[in-house]
């Protein structure tokens, strides 16, 4: 049986962006999910302070194939860890890094990546068994800052706010594992040719930088 950790880190070799679609409904759910999957995005994330976030992923999780990790983003009670998986979701994002989050996650057989802006948040959260760490946000850390987190911490590491297709090189040239996409690739009203063709992008600039 294919581990959490092992499934995180095929998806990332795949392609390490995670969509973020804050704001989705249930109703586009399905051809969002599928425009992104297209365009070769294997990780999407659905906030919970989205319309029936819960309906979404599950949406998502019946059309889409299973190498594509589907998860919730802005968890942050430990309760609706459980309400994610029930969904089909397989990865529990937060804004912060809440211990009890991510044990529930991690209890539940699920992948954790809290969010984290200081060192000493990194090291908590790695601690308590997330598999990855959110930066966040990331205009704020920055690619020095990020530079310098890469020479201690050997995780992976994905900066989130902000982020485009055009300072993709610098953040991954910092140590960057991967990226965290959101109203760069989707906001509500989008249609799922608009984000497909966003993804689209977004694809082809991690692919210009990608170590060979």
């Amino acid at each position: 049986m294919t581990t959490s950790s092992a499934r995180l880190a095929l998806a990332m070799q795949a392609c390490p962006l995670v969509a973020i679609l804050r704001g989705i409904r249930p109703e586009e759910a399905a051809g969002i999910g599928q425009a992104l999957y297209q365009a070769g995005f294997r990780l999407i994330e659905v906030p919970l302070n989205s319309p029936q976030p819960f309906d979404s992923i599950a949406a998502m999780r019946a059309v889409l194939p299973e190498d594509c990790l589907l998860g919730a983003g802005t968890v942050i009670d430990p309760d609706d860890v459980t309400r994610v998986r029930d969904a089909g979701g397989a990865i529990i994002v937060m804004p912060h890094s809440d211990p009890a989050v991510i044990r529930r996650a991690k209890a539940e057989g699920m992948l954790s990546l809290p969010g984290v802006a200081t060192p000493t948040e990194a090291f908590a959260a790695l601690a308590a068994g997330a598999d990855a760490l959110k930066l966040f946000p990331a205009e704020q850390v920055g690619p020095p800052v990020l530079r310098a987190w890469r020479a201690v911490l050997r995780a992976p590491l994905l900066p989130v706010g902000g982020i485009t297709p055009h300072n993709l090189a610098e953040f991954a040239a910092a140590g960057a594992s991967g990226f965290g996409l959101g109203s760069a690739l989707y906001k509500p009203g989008l249609s799922a040719d608009e984000v497909g063709a966003r993804a689209r992008e977004f694809v082809a600039a991690w692919q210009a930088i990608a170590p060979r």
